[in-house]
């Protein structure tokens, strides 16, 4: 089943599109950055996409060793900081271009008022016995940061105050009052060290959140408390379906995800203190298990490329979580694909997810420019400063139904003066869909190996890269006529740049593609 998208494509028109899709990524628990498959993954990401911050749990838990006790001379407890882990994780995170966007938690266990834990590395979710020895925890860490790496440096670091703590799994029972506690007097403490630093909240995901960011902003105008920012998170699956060790889920009505998010810019827009304030999604994904094998799909890429078209619409950044598949909530994977969140499967085997962001990212090449002249539910494209243009298709459906799309785009177009350009422009694309970038398929013609070879792991990085093309066009009366089919669930990014033709003295590229001599 094929169907037509015939656009003329305007350039003097613009359309609304803030594309931040590098501002920040996430990660699992902080203290999984020692390993070196998690920093060969986040390498890979960092060279093909580059996001600017990093985000993840368990900064303050007991893997990383931060808090400490001993008893003194006359048998006191005190308490004492051990930054050896912290040092190597930032130093780490740094060098590889990324600033930290601290998420403060979860509880170490020293300090916490209870025994209740989250995932299989145990993260402590209760509040502390001492709210002045949790202040002191947090300050102490930031003045140390701060002391290695530069205030200056580190006050561009986001703060977080917790996670979801509308949850009861996230926050001993899911105590609102307990929760806003926390905030005020974490907030107070790091502006009391730097008024600088950048603090928000609540971190809430989907449970009653209209309700938490109400009651949050009350509690806030009540205290005469200023966030610098709201945060939130974002998920579009319903309810998975377990079976062994994987949880099935079905995508949700994109429409209704995209409405909860502008509830949440009514309802900050509605407290004229707050208005305007910046909203961060600081996790978003499709599933919000790290066990569901749509995350591993062609189809998850699809989704995710119209997800990344909206998302900064009421939103100033959206982190991805997660970046690999490096990951232990649920216990250490079975196998390299197992439904992670990641854009990367174990193996430093890219998935068809990982290219819609590189492609997003293409979208912002700063050297070019570009304005948005078209969005719709299929397609983004930008007008770059040469007069050529980039832009994204994709074939998104929350079942497979067998459908292909052909566009037919019409693009105008002028004679750049200042070149050789004779209105010869090359239509590059790069194709990611089942038949050419879906290294999941090839896992299981392989077997489904839960422990891969060498020869296997570069046979599916090697399947796992786009299909790339170029094709040269001119343009007639001034106009560009384009097309290109995306396959069902494909993502499609494209290029057209003015070409200058520039051959070398006595070559003939069509007397070498005739074979003659």
């Amino acid at each position: 089943m094929k169907e037509n998208r015939v656009y003329e494509i305007d350039n003097q028109k613009r359309a609304v599109f803030h594309n931040h899709v590098d501002f920040c990524i996430g990660t699992g628990r902080m203290g999984l950055a020692l390993q070196k498959e998690y920093m060969e993954q986040l390498q890979l990401v960092q060279e093909e996409i580059g996001f600017r911050h990093i985000r993840g749990h368990g900064l303050f838990s007991d893997d990383m060793a931060v808090y400490q006790e001993y008893e003194d001379a006359s048998g006191v407890k005190r308490a004492e900081y051990n930054f050896t882990y912290l040092d190597l994780v930032m130093d780490s995170y740094r060098e590889c271009g990324l600033r930290p966007f601290l998420e403060l938690g979860f509880m170490p266990d020293k300090m916490a008022s209870g025994e209740q834990t989250v995932f299989y590395w145990k993260g402590n979710v209760t509040p502390p016995k001492d709210y002045q020895n949790w202040c002191e925890l947090v300050t102490v860490t930031l003045r140390h940061l701060m002391e290695r790496y530069g205030a200056d440096e580190v006050v561009q670091w986001p703060i977080e105050v917790w996670n979801e703590p509308n949850l009861p799994g996230f926050w001993k029972d899911a105590d609102m009052e307990e929760y806003f506690r926390l905030f005020h007097r974490t907030f107070e403490a790091v502006k009391e060290l730097d008024e600088r630093f950048r603090v928000g909240g609540p971190a809430i995901c989907g449970v009653q959140d209209e309700l938490w960011l109400r009651e949050f902003l009350n509690y806030c105008r009540k205290e005469k408390l200023a966030p610098d920012f709201i945060t939130r998170h974002h998920y579009t699956t319903e309810f998975p379906k377990n079976e062994g060790h994987y949880g099935y889920a079905a995508l949700s009505d994109a429409e209704q995800g995209f409405a909860n998010l502008q509830s949440t810019r009514d309802i900050i827009d509605g407290f004229e203190e707050y208005k305007g304030l910046e909203i961060h999604l600081t996790e978003f994904n499709t599933s919000y298990i790290p066990n569901c094998p749509l995350h591993d799909t062609n189809q998850n890429a699809a989704w995710l490329a119209q997800q990344l078209s909206r998302l900064g619409d009421v939103n100033e950044s959206y982190s991805y979580w997660t970046f690999g598949d490096i990951f232990e909530e649920q216990g250490v994977p079975f196998t390299p694909f197992h439904g992670g969140f990641g854009l990367v499967a174990n193996g430093c085997i890219p998935k068809p997810t990982f290219w819609t962001f590189q492609f997003y990212k293409e979208l912002i090449q700063k050297e070019r420019g570009g304005e948005c002249v078209h969005k719709s539910d299929d397609m983004v494209v930008l007008h770059t400063s040469d007069g050529g243009y980039r832009g994204i298709a994709w074939n998104a459906g929350k079942e497979r139904c067998g459908r292909e799309l052909q566009f037919e785009i019409t693009f105008p177009v002028e004679n750049n003066l200042k070149t050789e350009n004779t209105g010869e422009y090359l239509l590059l694309t790069k194709i990611v869909d089942e038949d050419t970038c879906n290294p999941l398929r090839l896992w299981h013609e392989m077997g489904e190996p839960s422990s891969l070879t060498k020869k296997q792991k570069k046979l599916l990085r090697d399947c796992a890269k786009p299909f790339i093309s170029g094709s040269r066009i001119e343009a007639e009366a001034g106009k560009l006529q384009v097309t290109f089919t995306v396959k069902e669930f494909g993502v499609v990014y494209f290029e057209l740049q003015p070409v200058e033709v520039r051959s070398d003295r006595g070559y003939d590229y069509d007397r070498v593609m005739r074979g003659g001599v």
